[in-house]
């Protein structure tokens, strides 16, 4: 690859070519991603890192039938969901999810300037929190993670989960009512 190339269109492009830096560098700049999205579906570290690079690879080799000028993060976010769905766990190891380090749950609903008293009703909020969308089912979880913690656009998360825009502003919607009620009512949009 000759010069740094900053789009991800021309990064793909070189990639399917057989460029190995231009695949390192969408690597890089969807790995914890990546990583997070394996870990939604897997609960579990070590599953998620499995599923995470094992998607990668699998992308890499898919990379010939990549629709030229389509968005590459949906796709490869497919990609590594399917294979976390694959490499999922027992349902006991599922009633252990934790969505606390795929949200980042410290920094989002925490500020470190805030009093002992507010940091700890904010812990407790967390806690809550995490708790609920434990209840919810993995679609809700995922459609719900997709948009706040991973921040993707609906466009993306229609391309993630294959899915129209408004089959995502719907589910999203369900997931958020539903996530309501498991708090008892205390959400903010």
């Amino acid at each position: 690859m000759s010069g740094q190339i900053a789009d991800e269109g021309d990064l793909v492009l070189h990639a399917s070519r057989g460029d190995d830096v231009a695949f390192e560098e969408l690597v890089r700049r969807y790995q914890e991603l990546a990583f997070r999205t394996a870990y939604l579906i897997t609960g579990d570290a070590s599953q998620a890192e499995d599923a995470a690079q094992t998607g990668f690879i699998k992308a890499y080799r898919a990379l010939g039938r990549f629709r030229v000028g389509a968005p590459f993060r949906p796709w490869l976010l497919t990609i590594v969901a399917n294979e976390a769905r694959n490499q999922r766990g027992s349902a006991a190891h599922r009633a252990r999810f934790s969505l606390a380090l795929s949200l980042g749950a410290e920094s989002l609903l925490t500020d470190p300037t805030e009093s002992p008293e507010a940091l700890a009703i904010a812990g407790e909020r967390r806690e809550s929190l995490i708790a609920a969308l434990a209840t919810l089912r993995e679609e809700d979880r995922t459609i719900l993670t997709f948009r706040y913690a991973l921040d993707l656009t609906e466009a993306d998360m229609a391309g993630a989960l294959g899915v129209a825009r408004g089959t995502v502003k719907s589910r999203l919607s369900r997931a958020l009512g539903r996530l309501r009620l498991a708090l008892g009512g205390a959400i903010d949009e």
